[in-house]
C-alpha cells in the first residue's frame, strides 16, 4: 500500500469515529477522489503545487539579510518531546520557566505541544504583514522588508531593515511603522551583536516605532519597553481622540526581571497584585510627537468581575478525557479591534474573549468563552458586519504537523461564533481538510475577510498546509471554495514553514511565507465564486490596511456589485428566473458612464419589486434581495448605497 493510500485509510477511519463522536468539520467521503494537495513533491524552490480556483501570479524570495545562507530554507525544528512534569506544572500554572541567557523562543505560550530542541529555529522567519497605499510591509524575525505591489505582477523590493529582536508583527498609521519584539536578543539600537548579559540595560523586548516618511531609511523614533515583550500588537484608533493613537500590547513570553525593567513582576497574582501578568499593554502614541509614546494602562481583562480576583478566566489544564490540555488565561495572544462598532475580539490563551473598546485606555470585557477542543487561542477575526468571530488554535504552537490524516479536524481549527446580543455564541468549526505529511508544520494562522458583498468569506494561512479560503455565511456550514498548497521543504525533516499569513489588500491576496519569502494570488472564478462577486470585492480600495484593526467596508453603487448580488441569488434559488433574467437585461443596459434615463427609471422600478421580494424572504436570501434593491436604487439616482 502507497503512502498516499494510507493516509486516505486512516483518515477514513478518522472520519467514522468522528461521525460517531458528532459536533466535528465533515470530511469528504472517502469515495470522493484524492485531495490534490496531498502527497505533493518536497523541495525549496521546486516543490510540488496544487491549486484550485486561485492562481500564484507572482512569487520573490527573500532578500539577503534575512536567511541564513549556510542554512537557507532554515534550521530543522527538532523531534518534539513531552514537557517535564515541572515544565507541565509551570504552563498550567501560568508560570513561564526562566530562559537561559539570550535563549530566544517563538514563543513559551504555545500550547498543545513539545518543545522544538533549537530555540532559535525562527530566526530569519517571515511573519506578518502591513499595507500602505502601494507598499506591502513584511515583519521578519531579524527586522521587516518593504515592496512596491503597485503592479501585482510585479512585486520589487524597495527597502530592507535589519532590527532583530523577534517577532516582527508589523502595523501602519500615516508616517509610522509599529513593530513587535519579544526575543531576548532585541536590542534598542537594533544591533545584531545581540545581549549576552542576563540583565542589560542594551536589551529591548516591547515596541518600535520607526518614522517611514522617507520609505528607503526607516527611522525609529520611539521604543516602549514591556515587561513580556511584544509578541503582537493592534493599533487602534479612537473617534473622539483624533490626537492620539493607541497600541494594544500582546506580551507571551517570560517576565524580565524588575532589574531590567522596574515594576516587573512575575510573581502570582496572591504574592504580588501588581504582577505583569494576567495583563495587556496599552500605549498612548501622540501623533504630532511619537517619541513620547508610552505605557498608560496595563487593564486587568481577565478578572473576575464578582471577586475581583484578577486571575478570573481560565485556570489551565485539561477540559477532560479526550480534550485538548489548554493554558491558563493570564495573557492574550492577539487581539483584533473594530473600533467602528466598539468592539474587539481577544485570542487570550485558554479563552475567546469579547470586549467594548469604546474606551480604548480602559477596554471591558464583555464575554468569555472555552473550549474543549482548543489548544491556544491565537487570533480572531470580524464578518464585515461585526456579527461573527473566527477565532484559530494554535495547536503544538505553530512549529508542529497538526493536519495529518489522524489529527482531529476540530483540533488546531477555527471556530466560528456568532455575536448575539455582545455574546458570543457558537456555531462551528473549520479546518483546511487536505491531509498533510509529518514533514509539515500546520495548523490554523492568521487571515483576513475576502470583500464579497452579501457573504462572509476568508482567506487564511496555514503553515505548510498552505492558503485556503472558506465561506462562512452559514456559520453552522462553513465551505472551502479555493486553495494554493505546496509540498513540504523536506522530504523527511521536519523544517518550519509554510504561509505566516495570508491577506486580502486591493484586487489580490498575499501571502508571506516563512521560508521562502512573498507570493502573490488572484481568485478564479468556479461554481463557488463568480467573476462579478471578485470584481466587486476589488472594487474596495483601502489606503491602509492593518488586519487586526478591522474597519467596515462598503461598496459602490456600481453595476458589478448589483450582478455580484444576483448571482448569489441565482446560485441559492432564491429569485425567480424570469425577474433575474430581467434583472440582468436591465444591468446591461445600465451599465457604461452615461446610461439612458430609461435604463435608470427601469432599474429604480426593479428595485421596489425586489424589496417586495425580499420582505417576503428570510435570512441570507432577503439581506442579499436588500442589497441588490439598493444597489440598484443607488445606481438609478433614486436612493442610497
Amino acid at each position: 500500500m502507497t503512502p498516499v493510500a494510507r493516509r486516505i485509510l486512516c483518515l477514513s477511519a478518522v472520519v467514522l469515529s468522528l461521525v460517531a463522536a458528532g459536533g466535528a468539520q465533515d470530511r469528504p467521503a472517502s469515495s470522493a477522489p484524492p485531495d490534490p494537495r496531498v502527497g505533493l513533491k518536497p523541495g525549496f524552490h521546486d516543490a510540488g503545487v496544487a491549486a484550485r480556483n486561485m492562481e500564484l501570479v507572482a512569487s520573490l524570495p527573500k532578500p539577503k539579510g534575512f536567511f541564513d545562507p549556510q542554512q537557507p530554507l532554515g534550521p530543522p525544528t527538532g523531534p518534539e518531546r513531552t514537557p517535564t512534569p515541572a515544565e507541565s506544572a509551570a504552563a498550567d500554572a501560568g508560570r513561564e520557566l526562566p530562559p537561559a541567557p539570550n535563549a530566544d523562543q517563538q514563543s513559551t505560550s504555545a500550547g498543545g505541544g513539545g518543545r522544538a530542541q533549537n530555540p532559535n529555529s525562527l530566526g530569519y522567519a517571515n511573519s506578518d504583514v502591513a499595507f500602505e497605499r502601494a507598499d506591502l510591509f513584511v515583519g521578519n524575525f531579524n527586522g521587516f522588508n518593504t515592496y512596491d505591489i503597485e503592479t501585482p505582477k510585479k512585486p520589487r523590493l524597495l527597502a530592507s531593515v535589519v532590527c532583530p529582536g523577534g517577532q516582527g508583527d508589523l502595523s501602519i498609521h500615516g508616517n509610522l511603522l509599529f513593530m513587535s519584539v519579544e526575543q531576548t536578543r532585541g536590542r534598542i539600537d537594533c544591533g545584531t551583536q545581540g545581549v549576552t548579559e542576563t540583565v542589560s540595560k542594551e536589551r529591548f523586548r516591547g515596541v518600535r516605532i520607526f518614522d517611514i516618511s522617507d520609505i528607503s531609511k526607516p527611522r525609529q523614533v520611539a521604543a516602549v519597553q514591556t515587561c513580556r515583550g511584544s509578541h503582537t500588537h493592534t493599533l487602534v484608533t479612537d473617534p473622539k481622540d483624533k490626537a492620539n493613537i493607541y497600541v494594544y500590547g500582546s506580551g507571551t513570553s517570560s517576565v524580565r526581571s524588575g532589574e531590567e525593567l522596574e515594576g516587573c513582576s512575575a510573581k502570582d497574582p496572591g504574592e504580588d497584585p501588581n504582577t505583569a501578568l494576567f495583563s495587556i499593554d496599552v500605549i498612548k502614541v501622540p501623533l504630532a510627537s511619537p517619541e513620547k509614546a508610552a505605557i498608560v494602562n496595563r487593564p486587568r481583562i481577565f478578572a473576575d468581575p464578582a471577586s475581583g480576583a484578577i486571575a478570573g478566566l481560565w485556570q489551565g489544564g485539561s477540559h477532560g478525557e479526550g480534550t485538548q490540555s489548554s493554558r491558563i488565561t493570564n495573557q492574550c495572544h492577539d487581539i483584533t479591534v473594530f473600533p467602528e462598532i466598539g468592539l474587539a475580539a481577544g485570542a487570550c490563551s485558554g479563552n475567546g474573549i469579547l470586549l467594548d473598546i469604546s474606551d480604548p485606555v480602559h477596554p471591558v470585557r464583555l464575554d468569555q468563552v472555552s473550549d474543549k477542543n482548543f489548544a491556544y487561542w491565537h487570533s480572531a477575526t470580524f464578518n464585515n458586519d461585526g456579527t461573527k468571530v473566527v477565532f484559530t488554535d494554535e495547536w503544538g504552537g505553530g512549529t508542529r504537523p497538526r493536519c495529518r490524516a489522524t489529527d482531529l479536524p476540530n483540533w488546531g481549527a477555527d471556530a466560528i461564533f456568532d455575536i448575539v446580543d455582545k455574546k458570543l455564541q457558537f456555531r462551528s468549526y473549520y479546518k483546511m481538510p487536505a491531509a498533510q505529511t509529518e514533514q509539515e508544520n500546520c495548523v490554523a494562522h492568521n487571515g483576513s475577510i475576502v470583500p464579497v458583498p452579501g457573504r462572509d468569506i476568508m482567506v487564511q494561512g496555514w503553515y505548510q498546509g498552505g492558503v485556503s479560503v472558506f465561506d462562512f455565511t452559514d456559520s453552522a456550514k462553513p465551505v472551502e471554495i479555493a486553495f494554493f498548497d505546496r509540498g513540504p521543504l523536506d522530504a523527511s525533516t521536519l523544517i518550519t514553514g509554510g504561509y505566516w499569513s495570508a491577506y486580502w489588500y486591493n484586487g489580490r491576496i498575499y501571502g508571506s511565507e516563512i521560508a521562502r519569502g512573498i507570493d502573490v494570488f488572484r481568485l478564479m472564478p468556479s461554481e463557488h465564486l463568480s467573476q462579478a462577486e471578485i470584481d466587486a470585492a476589488g472594487l474596495v480600495r483601502l489606503d491602509e490596511l492593518n488586519v487586526q484593526q478591522q474597519q467596515r467596508v462598503t461598496w459602490p453603487a456600481n453595476v458589478i456589485v448589483a450582478r455580484a448580488y444576483l448571482d448569489q441569488l441565482t446560485r441559492s434559488n432564491s429569485i425567480e428566473k424570469a425577474r433575474a433574467a430581467t434583472v440582468r437585461a436591465a444591468l446591461d443596459h445600465a451599465s457604461g458612464d452615461r446610461p439612458s434615463r430609461a435604463a435608470l427609471d427601469q432599474l429604480d422600478t426593479l428595485a421596489n419589486q425586489l424589496e417586495q421580494d425580499a420582505r417576503e424572504a428570510s435570512g441570507v436570501d432577503s439581506a442579499r434581495l436588500h442589497g441588490l434593491a439598493a444597489t440598484l436604487k443607488a445606481r438609478s439616482g433614486r436612493g442610497k448605497a
